[in-house]
């Protein structure tokens, strides 16, 4: 599984990022959780609101903050 946050790595960026790899640790998954911070790439997925979630290449999540909870519900379906 492959787990990528996209942002500059703002404050809201960096939290969304944390509280990911909390969700990862908790479901004890084997997951890369990556930070993607090159706008031609995020722009290239589609996201125009940062920070965004993409879970396997499929955008979940853009322009807030999830908790660590919801993400575990992506991670999980």
């Amino acid at each position: 599984m492959k787990v990528q946050i996209l942002g500059s790595g703002c404050p809201k960026c960096k939290m969304l990022e944390q509280h990911a790899r909390e969700a990862v640790a908790e479901l004890r998954l084997q997951a890369e959780v990556e930070k993607v911070t090159d706008f031609e790439t995020i722009m290239g997925m589609g996201v125009m609101s940062t920070p965004a979630l993409v879970v396997d290449g499929k955008v979940k999540s853009t322009g807030r903050v999830l908790t660590k909870d919801q993400i575990v519900t992506y991670l999980k379906g």
